[in-house]
């Protein structure tokens, strides 16, 4: 990150130079709990299947923000009124939209804490920085809330065709070595424009589009939901969910200060609003909480967690089965009894070292989030509609497999 007079410049390795310019921005991203984002993989334990994919949370919302200046470019050119103040509370909120995530994904809102989401944390701390930075984040936090009466600036951020996806495919392609996954990026938001205070795409970039949907469908069943990372997803988790049971009997396990405040407290949606410890000791927890304290639990004296740590720090993972119809329970019982049998421990155990559910991922759906296509003579098409290559039937049909994860 190099400085100059008018900001700093930081080589992407996407991108190339992404200009973050003095005040607000600068502060925003060198704020602690942005540089938090630094010790936080994009992808979690993605790189078990793919090694490379070793970026962060942080380089992802710089790259999120340089597209929103693009795309802010983009659209002044073609006569779209945008304040510089607007412009720059956009860019301040999709550089803090990920602020709130948690290690590894979503792994965290499944375990330590129930019933809030990274986006609602994200919002929260939004709203601690603003009041450190003295209201200075108000403008930004309308646009992040879908508050501002241009609403095309908040779809920016939050839309089938936002700066933050356009972003990670294109990163998470490139760290992946999925080249299936890239899109044109450049093309896409030179596309965009604006009617009736509505993101629309430009006719001409119907077939950019067309790929672009492509794209994420293969990325997401090739790298988001590839097997291998599901069962790595499910041992961590499964590991977690031990360790908290482990705790609530009063077992001393060794974990770092942010981490074991989870496991010792009962965090719930409306503890974790209004309790300050809840909020301070999230702000602290990354990834290195979490691999320290599954490194120690691999010699701990209880069997499922040490086996379930060694799972994941060494690689030994859930042989994964993905099939079209879900396990019968009869397959299941047969299973846990087979690793009760093996491990010398019980069914209740045992069951600790399974998993099975669904996975799901609708490609495009219409009725929710639409992609409009504007046409030179003012009319507007669904993309699902224009295109030649999709029917609405093939993109909204709702794809579900299910997964049953055991231990080898």
């Amino acid at each position: 990150m190099d400085g100059s007079n008018t900001g700093k410049i930081i080589n992407d390795p996407i991108f190339g130079f992404i200009n973050i310019p003095h005040g607000l921005l600068l502060d925003i991203v060198e704020h602690p709990l942005m540089q938090r984002l630094t010790r936080i993989r994009q992808l979690g334990l993605t790189s078990m299947v793919y090694p490379s994919a070793q970026h962060t949370r942080f380089q992802h919302s710089l790259g999120a923000y340089h597209l929103m200046s693009e795309a802010i470019a983009t659209l002044t050119q073609k006569g779209v009124f945008i304040f510089d103040s607007e412009a720059e509370a956009a860019g301040a909120a999709i550089l803090m939209h990920d602020i709130g995530h948690g290690p590894f994904s979503h792994v965290l809102e499944r375990t330590l804490i129930s019933g809030i989401s990274h986006e609602e944390i994200s919002l929260l701390l939004m709203e601690q920085v603003n009041r450190e930075m003295n209201g200075r984040l108000n403008l930004a936090l309308k646009i992040f809330k879908d508050e501002y009466p241009k609403k095309y600036l908040h779809q920016l951020i939050s839309s089938q065709l936002d700066m933050d996806r356009l972003d990670y495919l294109r990163r998470d392609s490139f760290f992946t070595g999925v080249t299936e996954g890239n899109i044109g990026c450049d093309r896409i938001i030179k596309m965009l424009n604006v009617s009736g205070d509505r993101l629309v795409i430009d006719s001409k970039g119907l077939y950019t589009i067309e790929n672009y949907l492509m794209s994420r469908r293969l990325m997401y069943w090739q790298v988001y939901l590839h097997k291998t990372t599901v069962a790595s997803e499910k041992v961590l988790v499964n590991a977690l969910l031990r360790a908290k049971s482990l705790a609530r009997r009063g077992v001393d396990l060794f974990a770092t200060p942010a981490l074991r405040h989870f496991l010792y407290n009962n965090v719930d949606a409306a503890t974790f609003r209004h309790d300050p410890e809840a909020q301070r000791h999230y702000a602290l927890l990354d990834d290195n909480d979490v691999w320290s304290s599954l490194k120690a639990w691999t010699s701990c004296s209880d069997k499922v967690l040490a086996t379930l740590s060694a799972d994941i720090v060494n690689r030994t993972l859930f042989k994964t089965e993905l099939t079209d119809t879900p396990a019968t329970p009869a397959r299941i019982a047969d299973i846990i009894a087979a690793i009760a049998a093996r491990y010398c421990i019980s069914r209740d155990d045992a069951a600790c070292l399974t998993s099975h559910g669904e996975i799901r991922k609708d490609m495009y759906d219409a009725t929710h989030d639409r992609i409009t296509m504007l046409y030179p003579n003012g009319m507007e098409k669904d993309i699902s509609e224009a295109s030649e290559i999709f029917n609405i039937a093939m993109l909204s049909r709702k794809i579900r497999k299910y997964y049953l994860c055991y231990q080898r």
